[in-house]
């Protein structure tokens, strides 16, 4: 079964491996089988689900929350995300101003079915609105019931310090943020991690096998496979192209014998290798197909070494990505 950790320094304890339905529910897959890959994921042991308004434009909140349907409400820890444009993307569908976080949160609800979610994200920092309008509204999302826990996602650690300063005058914390992580991408180890660690913010981290690249099924000088993400436009084609170069998917294949030497597929290496930072809360991950969370699921309580560590360090060399300046969010709002 899958560990639990605590949410920062809350007492919120989540998966260490959760489930997210960004680039699957309501776009990639039927959903049948999203439904599937969410009984599967509770199967497992999977209780936290991570989902997000922008996600399929509301449709994968619906989805999910038809999913969980019938599920006990106290035995999940169920996440969303406001910010992104939703519905028709007028001037107020967008950003952190109070009216947005106010309609985003009920309109979540009702998708999901539910009437609180456990955890509720600021999706990226909005620079167009006040910041103290921000969090008052999430205070006061706080005190209605309809979020237990505030978050963030990809915020700077500037923001996150003056956020969370604000948040403890207005009665609650901020526990966690949300970036995107794994051996590839490292680039809130510098700033964001040390901040959120003094602040009590856990990282629960996205696209911890680098859009599957990590996974090793992208072989240098050949065609990405048929049916992968690298070819789906829907799927999130634009998001790996990133790491589809020649010097990245060789070094990846450098990782294949520290996984089979320890017993692993590569996607169990690469979320393994995420899970084995203290900092991190919950490693998130999708599925197209139950069969992959059967397998990615065995990364959970994995213990690799400081030799297999540091091999993936010297393996991955000059192509990981550290440049603490890619942490940002718009500096407009999306049209």
């Amino acid at each position: 079964m899958v560990a639990y950790r605590h949410l920062g320094s809350s007492g919120l304890k989540v998966t260490e491996i959760t489930y997210g339905n960004w680039l699957t529910h309501g776009s990639q897959v039927e959903a049948d089988t999203a439904v599937a890959c969410v009984h599967t994921a509770l199967d497992l042991g999977i209780t936290s689900f991570d989902t997000a308004d922008v996600y399929a434009n509301t449709v994968a909140e619906e989805v999910l929350g038809a999913a969980l349907r019938g599920q006990r409400r106290e035995s999940l820890e169920v996440f969303t995300k406001v910010y992104w444009p939703v519905g028709p993307q007028g001037p107020n569908d967008v950003g952190l101003s109070r009216k947005h976080i106010m309609e985003g949160i009920n309109g979540s609800l009702r998708r999901l079915g539910m009437d609180y979610v456990d955890l509720y994200q600021a999706h990226r920092y909005d620079y167009a609105t006040p910041l103290e309008e921000t969090m008052q509204a999430f205070a006061d999302v706080v005190r209605s019931g309809k979020a237990l826990y505030i978050g963030v996602s990809e915020w700077t650690a500037e923001q996150i310090d003056a956020g969370q300063s604000l948040a403890s005058q207005m009665g609650f914390r901020l526990v966690s943020n949300q970036p995107q992580y794994s051996a590839l991408y490292r680039v809130i180890e510098d700033k964001v991690v040390p901040t959120s660690t003094a602040l009590g913010l856990g990282q629960i981290v996205w696209s911890p096998m680098a859009e599957g690249v990590l996974t090793g099924k992208y072989l240098p000088g050949q065609e990405p496979p048929a049916g992968s993400r690298a070819t789906d436009a829907k799927g999130g084609k634009q998001m790996i192209e990133a790491w589809m170069r020649q010097d990245v998917l060789t070094a990846v294949q450098r990782l294949r014998p520290m996984a089979e030497g320890a017993g692993l597929t590569m996607a169990q290496l690469a979320l393994a290798w995420v899970l084995q930072h203290d900092f991190v809360s919950a490693a998130i991950i999708g599925a197209s197909r139950p069969e992959q969370l059967v397998e990615n699921v065995k990364a959970s309580g994995v213990v690799l070494d400081d030799e297999v560590m540091s091999a993936v360090d010297t393996a991955l060399g000059d192509v990981v990505q550290r440049d603490p300046a890619l942490t940002r969010s718009p500096d407009k709002r999306p049209a």
